[in-house]
């Protein structure tokens, strides 16, 4: 296995691993007192403020992004706002073990786009679509017990931004390093949540609600993104999403854990099933995105020539 193949699995595991404990830490602090607004508003405003922070004082080469790189993260983090408010609002509808399962989903809406970018997966990835599919189907299903079919809607909804974003940023990653992409496109994510906060909700916790699911949720956020754009850069934005399942048995083990949720016996065959799905990555031979073409409805994001030292040794 390639060394740049490695890098983007570990990369994309990484992420996913972050990720996994984002709705366990988001229903906790909608259970203890937060507004699904304010965890969304929350979390991303002080992620990207971090980040800012530290490459502002660090790693100011990073700073740097091309115009239509720029406009390519503005557009992916608008989208990935909208759909980060539609991802809380339906965890404060659903146990965080059954929204994240829904919101892996996001995988086969990944293949849609990318497809119309005439980037279509391998026929393993499509076995691997196949297989993971059937994993969440016995996954999501809950004897005795009733689905809200807003929270449902909503999920799916987030779900379909979260994979429309990939493939934006994939283009922008062509060129750009991760860190500064995952900058970018955070910041876009404020400008979207924070207003979204302030003009609908406004509703504050009271003075002993707990901060830690919080500040959780801001380390995850902040060390998923960069974990999450290496891993598009270096292996694609498909199978980056694939791997990026894993997410979701960190999400069943700690909402176990931490919420008491419990899985049915079929469901844990769908946990198995999905298991599989992510071990086949071995065998699916890497796809770095390449643009030599001008077609596919992302083809506008393309970069000027620049210079080969313009980001240092990141590269």
């Amino acid at each position: 296995m390639q060394k740049k193949h490695k890098a983007g699995i570990t990369a994309a595991f990484s992420s996913a691993l972050f990720l996994g404990f984002a709705p366990v830490f988001g229903k906790l602090a909608i259970t203890q007192g937060f507004s699904p607004f304010a965890v969304v508003a929350l979390r991303t405003g002080f992620a990207a403020g971090i980040l800012l922070l530290v490459i502002g004082i660090f790693y100011r080469q990073y700073l740097y992004i091309f115009p239509v790189g720029l406009a390519g993260c503005i557009l992916a983090g608008s989208i990935n706002g909208l759909g980060s408010l539609l991802y809380y609002l339906a965890l404060e509808r659903l146990n965080a073990s059954v929204g994240q399962l829904l919101y892996s989903l996001y995988p086969f809406f990944v293949a849609i786009w990318l497809t119309l970018d005439h980037q279509p997966p391998s026929r393993l990835t499509f076995f691997r679509i196949g297989l993971a599919a059937i994993a969440v189907f016995f996954l999501t299903r809950m004897p005795d017990q009733s689905v809200d079919l807003t929270g449902v809607f909503l999920m799916i909804g987030a779900s379909i931004l979260y994979a429309m974003h990939l493939p934006i940023n994939q283009r922008v990653l062509f060129e750009v390093p991760a860190p500064t992409v995952a900058l970018y496109t955070l910041l876009s994510m404020s400008a979207v949540v924070i207003p979204a906060y302030l003009l609908f909700d406004r509703a504050w916790p009271a003075i002993n609600t707990p901060w830690l699911p919080v500040l959780g949720l801001t380390f995850v956020t902040i060390s998923s993104r960069i974990a999450l754009f290496l891993g598009v850069k270096k292996i694609g934005g498909m199978q980056t999403a694939l791997l990026g399942l894993a997410e979701l048995l960190i999400a069943i083990l700690f909402s176990n854990i931490l919420l008491g949720e419990n899985l049915s016996p079929l469901q844990w065959l769908g946990a198995i099933g999905l298991g599989l799905s992510l071990l086949l990555v071995m065998f699916d031979p890497p796809q770095p995105p390449t643009y030599s073409g001008k077609t596919g409805w992302l083809s506008w994001i393309r970069a000027p020539a620049l210079p080969k030292d313009i980001f240092g040794p990141y590269e």
